[in-house]
């Protein structure tokens, strides 16, 4: 009797069957799929050992990435090139090799001493592929005592390939996708890491610079109006006025340098930095409800630099002082919300109540920023009835 896989006990088919649905279940990783069915195909195959060599993300050369134990050690440290080796060559010829004895005399024959090859006398090697993903891998095993495989042992194996070969392509896809993933947060770290590089650097020529020239400015002026004191009225007033401009812009160029690095952040973490940042903008009355949250560097910067622009638009237009600031960890997500009970804007319109634009830098600045760290943006608003700003990313 024929059955699905070849397999002629009906119990040890199934159960095979059952086995690898369960290690496909498992999840989309590649070595845990590749160490689970590995014992389950040498059991099926009543081989003493078994080898699943997947295709590398270069489809140039294959990688060990499951094996029985005590080989299940050497995983990822074995790799062939395509068409060297057994394995090598079944996979770029897309045809099974079947070995019975002294393979070490196949030309196609690669030593690997780490995988023992003296102690096994015979082999199969058959290529893995699917339709929708092509070639995928090999699958290899091995026995000590001498074994004539048969061509129904060989479709057994490429019976069991195929059905793999479509999960192994998921993961392979998975493997790919989470490379990709992790090269984009590098470059997001590199990326928020580089403005904040540029911005101490920014902070540091002003401080200085332009803040050490407006101190000797404030104490020229200073001489100068001790000098004119009771001889020209008019000069005198003129001195007194452009040191009061000094004194102003002096306080605006040490506000510049605290918005362009915010000492805290390293010291505090993102929660008391955002309630430091609350108290330091004497314009509004900020009710602060924050709690620590665990998130990487960089996604905090970002947080907090757009926490520093809703603030601010807050201060320029919204026309009110009570303004409450939460953070907060909801299902998975690190949530920021700036919310204010001020004259709000018209969305449609895309203007705010005085003529300038809404969705100017500052909104489309918070809203690049949130999706650089995989984040999102939305605001809320209507006239009249205040805006809020909530960014959401996901949680460490």
């Amino acid at each position: 009797m024929t059955h699905g896989l070849g397999l002629a006990d009906p119990g040890r088919e199934n159960a095979l069957l059952v086995g690898i649905i369960e290690a496909i279940s498992a999840g989309p990783e590649l070595t845990l799929l590749a160490a689970r069915v590995a014992p389950l195909i040498a059991e099926a195959t009543s081989t003493d050992v078994c080898f699943v060599h997947v295709l590398d993300d270069t489809d140039r050369s294959l990688t060990l990435a499951g094996a029985t134990p005590p080989f299940d050690e050497q995983v990822g440290a074995v790799r062939l090139p395509l068409g060297e080796g057994v394995a090598g060559w079944a996979a770029s010829h897309g045809r099974p090799v079947v070995i019975v004895e002294h393979k070490e005399r196949d030309p196609r024959y690669r030593y690997f001493p780490q995988l023992r090859g003296e102690d096994y006398t015979s082999m199969v090697s058959v290529p893995m592929a699917s339709e929708p993903g092509g070639l995928v891998g090999v699958l290899n095993v091995h026995t000590r005592a001498r074994r004539d495989f048969a061509e129904r042992d060989v479709r057994l194996l490429t019976s069991i390939g195929s059905l793999l070969a479509g999960a192994i392509h998921q993961a392979r896809l998975h493997r790919r996708l989470t490379v990709r993933e992790r090269a984009h947060e590098r470059f997001t770290e590199q990326v928020i890491a580089a403005q904040e590089t540029e911005r101490r650097r920014l902070a540091g020529d002003i401080h200085d610079g332009i803040t050490q020239r407006l101190v000797s400015l404030r104490f020229h002026l200073d001489a100068a109006a001790g000098a004119l004191t009771g001889r020209c009225e008019f000069a005198a007033g003129q001195v007194e006025r452009a040191r009061e401009l000094a004194d102003l812009t002096f306080d605006e160029a040490r506000a510049a340098i605290t918005g362009l690095r915010p000492p805290v952040l390293d010291d505090l973490g993102l929660a008391d930095s955002l309630a430091s940042l609350s108290r330091s903008l004497a314009e509004l009355d900020v009710l602060v409800d924050v709690e620590d949250c665990a998130l990487p560097d960089h996604a905090a910067i970002a947080l907090y630099r757009i926490a520093q622009e809703a603030l601010q638009n807050v201060v320029k237009h919204a026309q009110t002082r009570a303004v409450a600031l939460r953070l907060r960890t909801d299902a998975g997500e690190v949530v920021l919300e700036v919310s204010d009970s001020g004259r709000g804007f018209d969305r449609d319109g895309a203007f705010f109540g005085d003529g300038s634009p809404s969705g100017g830098y500052g909104m489309v600045g918070m809203a690049e920023r949130a999706e650089l760290i995989g984040g999102r943006l939305a605001v809320t608003s209507r006239p009249g009835q205040g805006t809020t700003v909530t960014a959401r990313v996901p949680a460490r």
